[in-house]
């Protein structure tokens, strides 16, 4: 087989990852405007999607297993298919989470939405999850460290929001209920980032060859959180 159809096939396999990434984004983005407008609806067509985005997450895993079985690329093109399959997998985990937040709306009271900045947080993982894959069709490193850098700033966010639920917490006419619901949705918002932050990673290494994960910072704060 020519590398010219090769090619073209991996290039379909990016595309199919980039249209899975707009989904997850779509849903991402639409999860905490459903919970501040409290609608069911809306609710109700983000676990539709996130079907959906399951569903399609499975045919890009089957189409790059069978095209290493079939291809058996080396060099740069393997390292491409290896690196769509582990996107894949970090992109759908998000659209999860998406869902997740959707699950806690009967427990929250939108209002704690502006109190912990919560949309600022979403539109910011919203933005991590676009710019890594950018940097995916684009190999570009540059644009991969940006990502990771601003995976800083959500861990900052995250802890103010503990901070803020814990003092709350004090208090003794607190809804005890409603703040473990906010600080879960921190909660899911910052994994998001960090899987926004690991789509980077996988970018460093097919533009460089370079594994950059064990390294990093969000690395070091997963295997703490494993520890506790």
């Amino acid at each position: 087989m020519s590398l010219r159809p090769v090619h073209e096939k991996i290039n379909d396999l990016s595309e199919g990852l980039v249209q899975l990434s707009d989904k997850v984004v779509g849903n991402l983005v639409k999860a905490l405007q459903t919970v501040r407008n409290q609608d069911e609806q809306e609710a109700h067509q983000i676990r539709k999607s996130d079907h959906e985005i399951d569903c399609a997450e499975v045919d890009l895993e089957e189409r790059c297993l069978a095209f290493l079985a079939l291809q058996q690329p080396v060099a740069g093109d393997l390292r491409t298919i290896v690196t769509i399959i582990k996107i894949n997998d970090d992109l759908e985990r998000i659209g999860d989470l998406a869902v997740h937040v959707v699950d806690r709306m009967p427990e929250i009271n939108p209002a704690l939405l502006d109190m912990f900045a919560f949309e600022r947080m979403g539109f910011q993982a919203a933005d991590m999850v676009k710019k890594s894959i950018d940097a995916f069709v684009l190999k570009d490193k540059v644009l991969a460290d940006n990502v990771c850098a601003l995976d800083e700033e959500i861990d900052v966010m995250h802890r103010a929001v503990f901070k803020k639920v814990a003092a709350l917490m004090k208090s003794p006419d607190s809804d005890v209920d409603q703040l473990i619901a906010a600080l879960s949705i921190s909660r899911y918002l910052e994994r998001m980032a960090d899987h926004a932050s690991r789509i980077a990673h996988e970018v460093i290494f097919l533009a460089t060859g370079e594994i950059v994960r064990h390294k990093s910072k969000a690395y070091e704060k997963l295997v703490e959180s494993l520890k506790n």
